[in-house]
């Protein structure tokens, strides 16, 4: 795997200055809003992807 991802935007107030934190793994700190949060990758759904035949929506 190559460089770790990064979040384009602070999933509080959108403002995209973010800032790796010294938390750890996966923790991000925004400086507009003054929040520090991790993102997480949980894994893979068993089920997979499953596509939505009916082709109308319902009433």
């Amino acid at each position: 795997m190559s460089e770790r991802a990064a979040p384009f935007y602070c999933p509080y107030c959108g403002d995209e200055d973010l800032r790796p934190s010294e938390q750890g793994h996966g923790a991000w700190e925004c400086a507009a809003c003054n929040r520090a949060f991790q993102l997480k990758f949980l894994g893979l759904l068993s089920r997979g992807l499953q596509q939505d035949t009916k082709g109308g929506d319902d009433i």
